[in-house]
């Protein structure tokens, strides 16, 4: 085990986020586990590559409990925004809860769910491609497209209505902002009160006449105290954020991998059926989740050999996990055709994406209608004036904007 000493970084999270994958390699190269300081100033074991990641995620000495860990007295995690009241949803807590609170949400992750929103998807992705399609000059494919699609599909999921969805895509996108040290600014606070205050309002609605989406599920099973109101709204707001902050960078950073590497934009619009096997490929080359959610040790654990201390944070990186020398060849190479893809953008384990399905349905269709649309698309900037800082700094990574021109 090393304790990683790179020049100019003093926290882990203060890299290059718009070029990280040379900090990756070279930190991996010095072994699996390595003890960081966060950028929050908690103390950490870092875990990097594929073999060491999933033996991290499938860990049972590793605990997700995050109200356990702010009960000890900051010693383990800081509390966030909108706070620990949210703080009991199925990525935040254990089995036999996360085992009830995922079976609540699954049945609308389901094929048989998620079919008849196929259709939806479709006719969102054509209204958006055409609006993009009505402006002159450069557009911006996250503002125009990478966002409003997922925000809009997780809306629909969750039966929010759209006026809802537009006022709630704002205020996430203010709080998901990063900013500099532990005290969030005061448009965070406002956006994240805004938040809650609309959640709050929409499960009090399905309370009073529950109706077929995921929140009237939930209604349901709170009606039948299979749930409790603090689970229900910690479980909405992780759904919104998972649900379509995670799909935009997947299809924000696609799509700027792909244009980066125009031979491999040119292979799929020669040949769309290669879009499935294409999404795999840049779910491992630029994971856009590049970190695990939050765990920490419960008693003295050993990774790849490592032992690390009870009562501190393990992040496991997953980007590693994907462009790993040891499990791929040519690991930091683009391949849209390459045959065999081993990621962990999704994670592992027991704690595996719920939305894996959806976002994959959704990333199949908008690039699908991108490819077929814009054949030419190229970027409107030199690539090395993308900035990837929208997210949270350090679990979540993606493009603020993408200038393009669409022919």
């Amino acid at each position: 085990m090393t304790r990683t000493q790179i020049p100019a970084l003093r926290r882990w999270g203060d890299y290059d986020r718009d070029n990280p994958y040379p900090l990756f390699a070279e930190v991996l190269e010095q072994g699996p586990v390595h003890e960081v300081t966060l950028t929050d100033g908690h103390r950490a074991f870092l875990v990097m590559g594929y073999d060491a990641a999933r033996e991290a995620l499938n860990h049972p000495g590793l605990s997700k409990d995050m109200e356990a860990a702010l009960d000890a007295e900051g010693a383990v995690v800081a509390e966030g925004l909108p706070g620990r009241d949210f703080a009991r949803h199925m990525l935040s807590v254990d089995p036999p809860d996360h085992t009830r609170l995922r079976r609540l949400a699954t049945p609308s992750f389901t094929r048989t769910r998620l079919a008849p929103l196929e259709a939806r998807i479709v006719e969102t992705t054509g209204a958006l491609l055409d609006d993009l399609e009505a402006r002159e000059g450069p557009v911006d494919l996250v503002a125009g497209f990478a966002l409003p699609l997922p925000f809009s599909v997780i809306g629909e999921l969750l039966g929010v209505e759209r006026r809802e969805q537009e006022r709630l895509a704002g205020w996430f996108a203010t709080l998901m902002t990063p900013y500099p040290g532990a005290v969030p600014p005061d448009e965070a606070v406002v956006a994240s009160g805004s938040i809650v205050d609309c959640l709050g309002d929409l499960v009090d609605r399905r309370l009073a006449r529950p109706t077929d989406d995921l929140v009237g599920d939930l209604a349901r099973a709170a009606k039948a105290g299979t749930i409790t109101r603090k689970e229900l709204m910690s479980s909405l707001f992780q759904l919104v954020v998972a649900g379509h902050h995670t799909t935009t960078s997947l299809i924000g950073n696609g799509v700027a991998a792909l244009l980066q590497h125009p031979e491999q934009w040119e292979t799929l619009a020669a040949d769309p059926a290669l879009v499935p096997q294409a999404i795999e490929e840049l779910l491992r080359y630029d994971a856009p989740v590049p970190h695990s959610t939050f765990r920490y040790a419960t008693s003295n654990v050993t990774i790849a050999g490592t032992e690390i201390p009870a009562g501190v944070q393990v992040v496991v990186n997953l980007a590693t996990a994907g462009r790993d020398p040891a499990r791929h060849d040519d690991p930091h190479e683009l391949d849209v055709t390459r045959p065999s893809v081993d990621h962990m953008a999704f994670g592992h384990g027991i704690h595996h994406c719920l939305g894996a399905r959806l976002a994959r349905l959704e990333a199949r269709i908008a690039f699908t209608a991108l490819l077929a649309r814009f054949p030419h698309l190229r970027l409107a900037v030199d690539h090395r004036d993308l900035r990837w800082d929208h997210g949270d700094g350090l679990v979540l990574r993606g493009l603020s904007e993408l200038p393009v021109h669409l022919a």
